[in-house]
């Protein structure tokens, strides 16, 4: 499976981005699409994640009702919108897959069972 991130950027606090996540190799039906997160200095850290197959999100706290993970299965892409952004928001935002198992989406909100990741891509919010 490969991943390529792209729409990261600069925008002031209270804009809005809209991030792509475009995969390809494998197929995804038994895959979750997670975003992760890492700020400068600070460790990575989950957003949010979708099951390709159902669409069931589940969401960090601090995304939760700002940000909206969501999945085009024609495109095999997945997106996460970001609205509301705060400074808090900046770091490389990281896409990344891994196959579902007993716990369902709810046991991907580490790292650990991700096997692929995407290369980054930077989103800045100024204040």
């Amino acid at each position: 499976v490969q991943l390529v991130e792209s729409g990261g950027g600069r925008v002031q606090a209270g804009g809005s981005l809209k991030l792509s996540c475009a995969t390809s190799g494998d197929t995804l039906s038994t895959y979750g699409l997670g975003w992760f997160r890492q700020p400068l200095g600070k460790e990575r850290e989950f957003v949010a994640v979708i099951s390709w197959a159902a669409g069931t999100a589940v969401y960090a706290d601090s995304a939760k009702g700002r940000f909206t993970v969501s999945r085009d299965n024609a495109k095999n892409t997945v997106y996460l919108q970001m609205n509301s952004l705060k400074a808090e928001d900046t770091a490389v935002y990281y896409c990344a897959a891994a196959e579902i198992g007993p716990r369902g989406v709810l046991g991907l909100r580490t790292q650990g069972p991700y096997n692929y990741w995407g290369q980054g891509t930077q989103v800045t919010i100024s204040s």
